[in-house]
């Protein structure tokens, strides 16, 4: 039975107006700094394509950025347990299995969470790297530093300085760019799931690891993106060389000229065409995803 008291009051909002549409739902699942609502302008393009968007929080998240920026502490206790938790109970609430997508660690959300309930079609987009995924470039190393430097970050909210939001998200926009995106959508980040995901290969228990076989996961998406820092397209291949081997669809497209930010920036229509490209192809509307190796 789902706890639609753990639900924030626009996550059942929006879950609401899903369930009333009889549309194929869309659940989004933002990634570490950043919040639901990042994905603004890909829930207003899928629901023009027909879909019912649902904007997933991380439990506690605060509605806006400014809000969690003035209060890191109501972030610093999630983990990738906890947030996975949070999802099951979203997408338990809607009436429909959801297409999944997500970014960062949410593209490593999501991956567990079609893996648990199964999903018409899911979509990873520079997705945290999990147990098994073997690539630690150099700059991954640098982007996760200010969190890894420090043990004791594991149980806090962690703020990226313009500089370093720069080099981990904003590398491939101008400078006047990345500096809208940081004041428009960064927000402190706990520091737990980065540190299960960055140690994942090292920690026979951490939580970021993909159920493998998991026949009944659905069509996969992953999105390389080849000038990103924080999670650098190879790293995007060697998790689509490991889930190629489920027998369900498992495909790869990769973005030149973009970094992490791509969500987020002028550039995020590439990235959610691509998207909704292979969504519509699994259901039979569109045509079928070109393959990038």
């Amino acid at each position: 039975m789902t706890n639609a008291s753990h639900l924030s009051l626009r996550e059942q909002k929006e879950i609401n107006a899903a369930n009333a549409s009889g549309r194929q739902p869309v659940l989004f699942v933002h990634g570490l700094w950043l919040l639901a609502g990042s994905w603004q302008r890909w829930a207003e393009m899928f629901e023009a394509a027909g879909y019912a968007p649902v904007c997933a929080d991380w439990p506690g998240d605060p509605a806006t950025p400014g809000a969690a920026r003035s209060n890191p502490a109501a972030l610093a206790g999630n983990s990738i347990g906890t947030i996975l938790t949070h999802l099951e109970t979203v997408a338990g609430a809607l009436d429909r299995r959801p297409i999944l997508v997500g970014h960062s660690m949410g593209g490593l959300l999501v991956q567990m969470l079609a893996a648990r309930i199964g999903a018409p079609a899911t979509v990873a987009i520079s997705p945290a790297p999990f147990r098994g995924v073997l690539p630690l470039p150099l700059s991954a190393l640098r982007s996760a530093f200010p969190v890894l430097s420090n043990p004791l970050n594991a149980r806090r909210a962690v703020q990226l300085t313009p500089a370093q939001f720069r080099y981990g998200f904003a590398n491939a926009v101008s400078e006047a760019e990345a500096a809208r995106l940081y004041e428009e959508h960064h927000v402190p980040a706990p520091g737990r799931p980065l540190f299960q995901a960055g140690l994942a290969n090292l920690n026979p228990w951490s939580e970021a690891r993909v159920p493998r076989p998991a026949e009944t996961r659905g069509p996969l998406l992953i999105i390389a993106v080849e000038k990103d820092h924080t999670v650098p397209a190879v790293v995007s291949r060697a998790a689509w060389r490991i889930q190629r081997r489920n027998r369900s669809v498992t495909e790869l497209v990769s973005l030149p000229d973009a970094g992490h930010s791509i969500v987020i920036d002028s550039g995020w229509e590439r990235a959610a065409q691509a998207a909704l490209d292979f969504i519509e192809a699994q259901s039979g509307r569109g045509e079928t995803t070109e393959l990038c190796a």
